[in-house]
């Protein structure tokens, strides 16, 4: 059956011990392996990697399937698990008789994917598939974060960190526990503070490149790049963020195609854009017809493919991305 991410309570009364959890983003994976499975729970952990089993594929299941009375409580966590692993998940639920819990993490998995199918259709398996973050789960991670650590911070200060977490929760969760620490000596924190407290702040040449790419100030760009010499993480940064910044564009030009004033749409606009970026945002969206922006979010997408499979010409390849319109 499938269980989405804002059903998860569900999973309390339910007796299942397959829970499929895959999607791209890593954040909300953990965030619901602590919350909804390891919360409390004072049994064993075991934790494999796919090809692990696959290597010990009989040895794995006996272990997991001719388990005593008194054995301890397990829970098993499978990472990286792709379709290869559907034969062994097959046999788990065809015997129904084991009492540990079996977790397994997957990247994107495709409609027409074996293992993904096979939880779905499963009435008494669970499958939940977990997307990118936009800025409204963004922003309930901090108000969770603000509400279990007693203290508060501007909805412009939220923006901020929103911004430079390039839409990951687990960058947003670093930088919400350092502003915490720092919050017991303040009684109240600025922008001023997340600017100069946040690691992302310190590589603030990833997000001015991806505003100029977006403007197309290609001196600007040019004179970034020759001045900073980026590592493949950053590289990654890099196109993450000009994706962000990217599908924040469009939603703006298709309102300004919808017979808006562009100065109305930006001020309007909601996540609320920081004042400091406004003219620089105004720019990208004339620069830039609403076809265009959308191709752009192809090839970042290629792109990031691309640089996986070939971390070692990363750097070679997000240069010539974005020093050609």
């Amino acid at each position: 059956m499938i269980i989405k991410s804002f059903e998860l309570e569900k999973l309390k009364s339910l007796n299942f011990n397959i829970h499929l959890i895959y999607g791209s983003n890593e954040g909300l994976k953990l965030d619901i392996i602590k919350n909804h499975h390891l919360k409390n729970f004072e049994g064993e952990i075991l934790k494999y990697d796919e090809q692990e089993i696959l290597i010990n594929k009989d040895e794995f299941l006996s272990s997991l399937l001719n388990q005593s009375l008194f054995d301890d409580n397990k829970i098993i966590i499978i990472s990286r698990a792709t379709d290869k692993l559907t034969d062994v998940v097959r046999e788990i639920i065809e015997k129904r008789k084991i009492e540990t819990k079996v977790i397994i993490k997957c990247s994107n998995l495709e409609k027409r994917s074996k293992l993904r199918n096979l939880i779905e259709k499963e009435k008494k398996e669970v499958c939940t598939p977990v997307y990118e973050d936009d800025y409204r789960t963004l922003n309930i991670v901090i108000n969770n974060f603000l509400k279990e650590n007693r203290f508060n911070i501007s909805q412009e200060v939220k923006n901020i960190l929103i911004e430079r977490s390039a839409g990951d929760r687990i960058n947003l969760k670093n930088e919400l526990f350092k502003l915490g620490n720092l919050q017991i000596s303040r009684n109240k924190l600025n922008t001023d503070d997340v600017l100069k407290l946040s690691n992302l702040a310190e590589n603030y040449s990833v997000f001015e490149l991806s505003d100029n790419y977006l403007a197309k100030n290609s001196k600007r760009v040019a004179n970034i790049l020759n001045e900073n010499n980026y590592s493949s993480e950053d590289c990654i940064l890099i196109i993450r963020t000009i994706l962000n910044k990217s599908k924040r564009l469009l939603k703006i030009k298709n309102e300004i195609d919808s017979d808006k004033n562009i100065d109305q749409v930006i001020s309007s606009f909601r996540p609320p854009i920081f004042w400091k970026e406004k003219d620089i945002i105004k720019k990208q969206a004339q620069s830039w017809s609403t076809s265009e922006v959308k191709e752009i979010i192809f090839r970042i997408n290629d792109l990031e493919a691309l640089i996986k499979k070939n971390s070692t010409n990363s750097m070679l390849f997000v240069s010539d991305f974005v020093s050609n319109y």
